[in-house]
């Protein structure tokens, strides 16, 4: 573990351990950015890195562009950088992966750090604008790492390793989750396709029969009454004949007016109706006053 600090070695430390330790100490700053650098330490590796950051940012500046703002959160466990408004971790650098920290002498207000990118592990620095704590920032910065390492010390390099170890499961875990969510997107794909393939063709498009508001069909007398198929799909059975025509308690067939026609009558009864429709034709004579049926002739 690298320890390069500009401070000098009797000077106290500012913070009890245990806020380091248990909590963390935040501050406000503004953040330059960062950019990848050839060396994990060396004053002029930082100074290199500081005037491209600050050309860079005079660049957008000039653009409209403000310097953002964060909050960072030092402890024995590295050093977070966050959104000061929703508390979003932007960059979680861990203490064991810092590797140079120092403050600019030509400019109080600027302090840096190197750190090796986890993912890439690329060496890379990152920028700061304090007005007026950035020597104590960076001093913050060497007592997190002076407690770290006598903690390192007492648990024989243990806890370091711990710390690994549960990082790479972490960053494990992470991926799994995401190879879960991929897996999940592709079953869906599978039964949506599935499901179109059982689907026969031509069954969802069939045309349905309108209904009323009783779900009856409506009667329509340009359309012959059809009798609908039977519900397993055979043809509908043609209706039975009755073998055996009913009969009156006289004994005698039942009149249809609407079926029987002139021929259908007995000769008694056809005889009569033919000498009433005489009658009518002839006219009626009651009580003096003849009707006639002929529009022409039929006065009163």
């Amino acid at each position: 573990m690298n320890r390069a600090f500009n401070r000098k070695k009797d000077k106290s430390w500012m913070h009890t351990p245990e806020a380091l330790a248990k909590h963390f100490i935040p501050y406000n700053a503004k953040f330059l950015g960062h950019t990848e650098v050839d060396q994990p330490k060396g004053t002029e590796v930082v100074k290199d890195a500081v005037r491209k950051l600050k050309f860079q940012r005079h660049i957008k500046k000039s653009e409209g562009q403000k310097i953002p703002k964060v909050e960072l959160q030092i402890s024995i466990y590295g050093v977070k950088i966050l959104d000061p408004k929703s508390k979003e971790v932007q960059h979680n650098c861990q203490l064991h992966r810092i590797s140079f920290c120092a403050d600019d002498k030509t400019d109080k207000r600027i302090f840096t750090f190197i750190c090796k990118d986890s993912e890439s592990n690329k060496h890379l620095c990152y920028v700061f604008d304090s007005e007026k704590c950035a020597e104590e920032i960076t001093l913050t910065i060497g007592q997190a790492f002076d407690l770290a390492y006598k903690k390192f010390l007492e648990s024989g390099g243990k806890d370091v390793e711990t710390r690994k170890q549960i990082g790479g499961l972490q960053k494990r875990i992470q991926d799994l989750e995401a190879e879960n969510s991929e897996l999940k997107k592709q079953l869906q794909v599978l039964e949506e396709q599935l499901m179109i393939a059982q689907v026969p063709p031509g069954s969802s498009m069939s045309s349905k029969t309108p209904t009323d508001i009783f779900d009856m069909v409506p009667f329509s007398p340009m359309t012959p009454l059809v009798p609908l198929p039977a519900s397993n799909g055979s043809a509908p059975q043609p209706p039975a004949k009755p073998t055996e025509i009913s009969k009156d308690l006289f004994g005698a067939e039942p009149f249809d007016p609407f079926t029987c026609g002139a021929a259908d009558f007995p000769p008694d009864i056809q005889s009569k109706l033919d000498e009433m429709q005489e009658g009518f034709k002839m006219g009626l004579t009651v009580e003096g006053t003849v009707f006639s049926l002929d529009p022409l002739e039929g006065r009163c």
